[in-house]
């Protein structure tokens, strides 16, 4: 039986991998996993085909026998904050998350908030590829599709309730906020605001053919918003993805910070805010080191994990932590909702820099120093993995070995990971060493490794 889940959701071309006949069958498939009667809370980004796939799913839902809700546009972890907190059976979002523009997607959520566990979602495979679909009697199918407003208000409310509005306030931050032109603008910049900041939006106005940059926040694609916040003399810089779940920061330098620098500080500050949490947190392998040795001094365990914020999310809930997080950009805070969330990452961040009184950029610069590279191979899943094979042979011995997820090597003075994109046709490379030489050298011996693969 074939697979249709990737690391996080069901994602596609548009009209050419993800189809409206897939969607259709997909949320035929959805519907019939969850109990007749059963409430659903749908929404969507901005992304290009939104509107058709969430009416697509919604009839393929009511179909099935379920009742369907409509949040409207809204952030991913809006939704999955409602789901919860509202008594939902369960959500679905069409969103692709930080995938090209042409890409777009169908996400599940469970009843308490955080995306179906793996085994639900071979459940729902199974119910798809043997079109066991349950079609209730026309009798059932008059509740049509109903609106359910105040989704984004709500959730903009729950994560202002978590920090102290007055001491951020007084210290009047300059923010500049960049959504990548989808639905975080209709949320992190009210965040701000209400938080007593000056937010600046930049890339803000809703657009599917995100005009503005790539929707995946990374140093490349954020070259311009980074100068906009050195320009501008803003206290700290906020880029999302395109559903808001993840949030990179940049300095007041206008230096883009990865996701695992941000949570190293976000964590020692939460660990001496609530020392009743447990002491750990759980992160994918794609982490840097630096974490582990910065949470170390402070008697924080590092646990582990493959890369897929659903896994890390699902530990998080039910083991409790201080915070899970990954170095793309997504930190989870199990006192709001223990999944990603862009929004409550600036209100944290907010918090801590009102606190500490420091600039960011200072604060930034007291973690471990690393050169840091990241890149992609275009490439088969099947080639990625025999890559994975080869770089495993390699590099044996070379240092502690971790292969939960392609494989990643610990060692004195670096660390790596290969591994195939869960989402995407390619090998991910990621990689820190103490100094560039030794970085560059590293990438080179993995990359001669990938392209001998490519050339068989």
């Amino acid at each position: 039986m074939g697979r249709l889940f990737g690391t996080d959701g069901v994602r596609g071309v548009l009209n050419k991998e993800l189809t409206p006949e897939l969607a259709l069958r997909l949320g035929l498939a959805i519907g019939s996993f969850f109990q007749e009667g059963s409430r659903i809370l749908l929404g969507r980004d901005a992304r290009s085909g939104g509107d058709m796939l969430a009416r697509i799913v919604a009839g393929a839902l009511t179909a099935a026998g379920v009742r369907v809700y409509d949040a409207g546009l809204t952030p991913t972890p809006a939704l999955q904050y409602i789901v919860k907190n509202d008594g939902f059976d369960g959500g679905v979002m069409i969103t692709a998350s930080h995938n090209p523009r042409e890409y777009n997607g169908i996400k599940v959520i469970a009843a308490d908030g955080i995306e179906i566990p793996r085994d639900k979602e071979r459940e729902i495979e199974e119910i798809f590829f043997q079109q066991r679909y349950r079609r209730v009697d026309w009798r059932s199918l008059s509740h049509e599709t109903r609106p359910y407003p105040g989704v984004n208000e709500k959730y903009v409310y729950a994560v202002i309730s978590h920090v102290d509005k007055e001491l951020i306030s007084r210290r009047g931050f300059k923010v500049l906020i960049d959504p990548a032109n989808s639905v975080g603008a209709l949320t992190s910049p009210w965040v701000a605001k209400l938080l007593g900041a000056k937010p600046i939006t930049l890339n803000g106005h809703l657009d599917p053919w995100f005009p503005g940059r790539n929707p995946e926040p990374t140093p490349d694609t954020l070259t311009d918003t980074a100068k906009a916040v050195k320009a501008l003399g803003a206290d700290l810089g906020i880029a999302h993805d395109g559903d808001a779940d993840r949030a990179i920061i940049i300095d007041d330098m206008g230096r883009v910070q990865w996701g695992d620098r941000t949570a190293a500080l976000l964590t020692r500050f939460l660990a001496e805010k609530h020392p009743d949490l447990p002491r750990r947190v759980y992160t994918a392998i794609s982490s840097s080191i630096v974490v582990e040795e910065v949470l170390r001094e402070h008697g924080i365990k590092v646990v582990w994990m493959k890369v897929g914020s659903v896994d890390i999310s699902r530990r998080l809930a039910a083991e409790g932590g201080l915070a899970g997080f990954e170095e793309n950009g997504g930190f989870m805070y199990p006192l709001h909702h223990p999944v990603r969330d862009g929004a409550m990452t600036l209100a944290l961040m907010l918090q801590l820099m009102a606190e500490e009184k420091t600039p960011l950029s200072q604060l930034y610069d007291q973690l471990p120093q690393y050169h840091l590279i990241k890149t992609k191979i275009p490439m088969t899943r099947d080639k990625a993995l025999k890559v994975v094979e080869k770089v495993k042979e390699a590099f044996r011995g070379a240092g502690e070995m971790i292969t939960i997820d392609g494989v990643r090597v610990n060692a004195e003075d670096y660390w790596f990971l290969v591994r195939p994109s869960g989402t995407e046709p390619l090998l991910r490379i990621m990689l820190e060493a103490k100094t560039r030489e030794k970085a560059e050298a590293l990438l080179a011996k993995i990359k001669s490794i990938a392209e001998e693969v490519l050339r068989e």
